[in-house]
């Protein structure tokens, strides 16, 4: 054989060996990398699914929030309306009841009005609600205001001594009005016929050095006050 014929030969061998271990390379990177192309596209995926149920929760947890929210925002106008609901009464019922230093202040002729009835309740310390004996006693003078012409209502809050003036006189206030808003819800008195007045501890009925004096002292008195000029009037019509 031919030197240029060996050298053919040579030639495509080295081809041959060359092209085999091209392919091998090839074949060797892609089985390594194979598998780190898919366990990146599977992080991929979790990556996108952890994505998508984060925003889930969070899609979620803003919902939450705006319904806790306008649930906040209504309640908080309910309470703004039920605050003004309260505001006016109180403002009504302050303009229909008549409050005063003392009866003489505010009524006129006075002189024309006698006393008729009264009755007195008591409450327990720094309280202001009715007990059922309370009402009962409230409930027995109401029924003597079925014949009484003209009349009017002093309503009279006391404390003992303990504490501060001004509490108090607001503790006196609070106590006659309670009385008030029994009188009138229960016997339907109309609120122009009271008139309340406040001391506070001023005016003492009995001695504070004693639980018995305190006790009598932490009252409201309710005197039945007559017109007797009205009165003598509708008898003399009547007759």
């Amino acid at each position: 054989m031919s030197g240029y014929q060996l050298g053919i030969l040579s030639l495509a061998a080295g081809l041959a060996v060359a092209g085999a271990t091209g392919c091998a390379t090839k074949n060797y990177v892609r089985n390594e990398t194979a598998p780190l192309v898919d366990r990146t596209n599977q992080l991929n995926e979790k990556t996108a699914a952890n994505n998508r149920q984060i925003h889930g929760v969070d899609d979620r947890a803003q919902s939450g929030i705006r319904q806790a929210q306008g649930s906040a925002d209504a309640a908080s106008r309910n309470a703004q309306d039920a605050s003004k609901a309260a505001g006016d009464a109180e403002s009504s019922a302050n303009t229909a009841v008549h409050r005063a230093d003392s009866l003489e202040s505010v009524v006129k002729g006075l002189d024309n009005y006698k006393p008729v009835a009264d009755v007195a309740v008591t409450f327990g310390f720094d309280k202001a609600v009715l007990t059922r004996e309370e009402r009962e006693q409230l409930d027995g003078f109401a029924a003597q205001l079925g014949s009484a012409t003209g009349y009017i209502l002093e309503v009279t809050g006391g404390t003992d001594s303990t504490g501060p003036a001004e509490y108090n006189y607001e503790l006196s206030q609070r106590r006659a009005d309670v009385v008030v808003q029994y009188l009138a819800s229960k016997h339907g008195i109309p609120a122009h016929r009271f008139y309340l007045i406040g001391i506070g501890k001023d005016k003492a009925v009995a001695p504070n050095t004693t639980a018995e004096g305190r006790k009598q002292n932490r009252r409201v008195e309710v005197r039945l006050l007559e017109n007797t000029v009205a009165a003598s009037t509708q008898t003399a019509t009547v007759q």
